[in-house]
């Protein structure tokens, strides 16, 4: 069997994306390691997971109003720190900051969105956000969309895709736990994918081979 994919994981928040992943890992049935965790809040709950399940994690603080660094130090400041660990892959599970990607990331960042993108994406659709627009909007199928990031929001070539039907009745509370089910089952198919080297990318275009 190969050697493990090694990840990094980057939270800004409550890291449920980040505990499937750890579960999935623990049970044998994601073959990969968590090398560490990058956050962008000091009292984001993922790291209290990392801790837990004996995973180094690194704060670098986003920060808001006028102690808010610039973009370009933010993100250096948060690539220094991926580079720590030394990932294979990196990510983003819960992870709400524009990120631009450099050059020796390109293809290797995975972002995961709860809606079937390109619907109900970009700046400020995240979270309930994306929930209760497509409940607004009277769409009778949402789900979630795993794809590579690029240097906008939701925009990257798309790799995994699950539908999630929208039922009579639903609230963004019950449509939000049918849809992370699904991203629960969606995230370790694409990064499994990637670790059996079975994913190449062709433009806008995700192929993959057997």
């Amino acid at each position: 069997m190969p050697d493990a994919l090694r990840l990094v994981a980057l939270v800004s928040g409550g890291g449920g994306t980040l505990q499937n992943l750890i579960d999935r890992i623990a049970t044998g049935t994601l073959h990969a390691q968590i090398a560490g965790v990058v956050a962008s809040r000091a009292d984001a709950f993922g790291i209290t997971r990392a801790e837990r399940a004996g995973i180094p994690a690194s704060v670098v603080e986003r920060g808001t109003g006028g102690l808010r660094p610039p973009l370009a130090k933010f993100s250096d400041d948060v690539w220094a720190a991926v580079r720590a660990y030394q990932p294979d892959l990196v990510c983003f599970a819960g992870w709400l900051h524009l990120l631009p990607i450099p050059d020796d990331f390109r293809h290797r960042v995975l972002n995961i969105h709860p809606s079937l993108l390109p619907a109900f994406g970009g700046r400020g659709m995240y979270g309930h956000h994306v929930h209760e627009a497509v409940l607004a909007y009277g769409a009778r199928v949402t789900g979630c969309t795993v794809h590579f990031a690029d240097d906008t929001y939701d925009t990257g070539p798309i790799l995994v895709q699950r539908c999630v039907p929208v039922k009579d009745g639903d609230t963004p509370d019950t449509l939000a736990a049918r849809v992370f089910q699904a991203e629960c089952e969606a995230y370790p198919e694409a990064i499994r994918l990637i670790a059996e080297g079975k994913v190449t990318v062709q433009g806008r275009r995700v192929v993959v081979s057997g």
